[in-house]
């Protein structure tokens, strides 16, 4: 039998569909979105936000994975994933995104880039370093 992680899990948070909240939800295992929130959700766990989950607020979770609708500033640790029927409009701070065709992404990404390597990347051999033939700075001298 296929193992799944969503079952596994000792802790699950569900709002089902039909039900708004508005407030927080703190836990440590996964959160299941199928309903409305207005407010903020922190876990250590998955997130999953189904076809008919809408949330608006903030998101802080390992891992985000969405079919619904995001209005927030998302925050995973690992990974944020938007299936094909996901929109979401907000800032992203995750080292990775998946995005299915399809989905719909508005807004800022942050992947935790903050400067180019070092090391300047390798030419192919039968490409030129075009840098030596570059103008060079004249420098006028006062006399």
């Amino acid at each position: 039998m296929k193992s799944n992680s969503f079952a596994a899990d000792d802790n699950i948070t569900l709002l089902a569909k039909g039900v708004v909240l508005k407030g927080e939800i703190h836990v440590e295992g996964t959160v299941r979105i199928d309903g409305r929130l207005d407010g903020d959700i922190q876990t250590k766990g998955q997130v999953i936000i189904g076809e008919d989950g809408l949330v608006q607020g903030t998101i802080t979770a390992g891992t985000v994975i969405s079919s619904g609708r995001i209005k927030a500033k998302v925050m995973a640790d690992e990974r944020v994933q938007l299936m094909r029927t996901a929109t979401l409009i907000g800032e992203v701070l995750t080292p990775v995104l998946i995005i299915e065709e399809g989905a719909k992404l508005q807004g800022v990404m942050d992947m935790g880039v903050t400067a180019w390597e070092d090391e300047s990347p390798k030419l192919l051999g039968n490409v030129s370093d075009l840098s030596a033939h570059r103008a060079k700075q004249v420098v006028v001298l006062d006399k």
